[in-house]
């Protein structure tokens, strides 16, 4: 007997925000592997469950997993011939649903837990994001993380930039500023970011900038960290509001509208000035 698993697994694929696609047996004519309201999970790695193995379910893992890639929602239903078309002994006829579920998220990772970070978690969350939170602190974390939060205490917040994936979206507030800068180099490096902001003021920005080009980083590499972060429209320092504001560039860069240009040399304007540290 088959040890169908799929309704645990689905439900923390939903809690880590894994996107999925739900293969289920409508439709069972003659002899087929499953009866029908068989199910299957097939994520992009891996498969729960089973609609019985063989090719039947090597063509359906396969046309799953290029939904997966190609982003798609809309339910597909498919009539399987095991015999001509597919070669299986059994000889029956079987009509499979694909269902997507969960829409793929965006990833973003935070350096650093402080205020404006703890702040900014609670509102992200919330946001079509998986969130990756990094500080060498384990007592700056909050004991209850929202769904979809990833808490990871590291000794070494450098080395865990090697190993983020492509594509990421990359927060650095933490409560050092050296260790802002040396992440801050590591990340422009890697170039491979969808979107890379540190938290400061414009003035922690000049001064950044002078340093990465001191480094040997062209203007366009430097280019890629957005600093002062958040929307320019929001000049309040609150924890929450500097939030917000973040949370709104999020939001405006993912829904596929350009970030829009810093207030330059303003300082009462700038997101965090000389307090950041404290709060950051």
């Amino acid at each position: 007997m088959f040890k169908d698993n799929w309704i645990h697994e689905l439900a923390r694929l939903e809690q880590t925000g894994e996107p999925c696609v739900m293969v289920t047996v409508l439709e069972d004519r003659g002899s087929v592997p499953r009866d029908a309201g068989t199910k299957m999970l097939v994520t992009r790695e891996r498969l729960v469950a089973t609609i019985g193995g063989g090719h039947l379910e090597h063509i359906a893992a396969k046309m799953a997993r290029e939904m997966l890639l190609a982003g798609e929602q809309q339910l597909k239903v498919e009539r399987f011939n095991l015999g001509p078309r597919l070669g299986q002994c059994c000889g029956g006829m079987a009509t499979l649903s694909f269902e997507p579920i969960g829409a793929a998220q965006n990833h973003l990772v935070l350096f650093g837990a402080g205020h404006v970070a703890k702040a900014l978690v609670n509102i992200v969350a919330t946001l079509p994001f998986r969130i990756t939170w990094i500080d060498e602190r384990e007592n700056e974390f909050p004991d209850h993380l929202p769904a979809g939060v990833t808490k990871l205490v590291s000794d070494d917040p450098l080395g865990e930039v090697r190993s983020l994936p492509p594509n990421s979206y990359i927060l650095v507030m933490t409560h050092n500023h050296q260790l802002d800068f040396e992440l801050a180099k590591a990340i422009i490096k890697r170039g491979d970011s969808r979107y890379f902001g540190l938290i400061g003021s414009l003035t922690k920005r000049k001064k950044f900038d002078r340093r990465l080009e001191q480094r040997g980083f062209s203007q366009t590499q430097i280019n890629t960290m957005i600093c002062p972060i958040g929307l320019a429209c929001v000049t309040g320092k609150h924890p929450a509001e500097i939030a917000v504001s973040v949370a709104g560039e999020l939001i405006s860069l993912y829904q596929g509208h350009p970030l829009e240009q810093k207030r330059p040399l303003d300082e009462s304007n700038t997101t965090l000035s000389g307090i950041e540290h404290k709060m950051a």
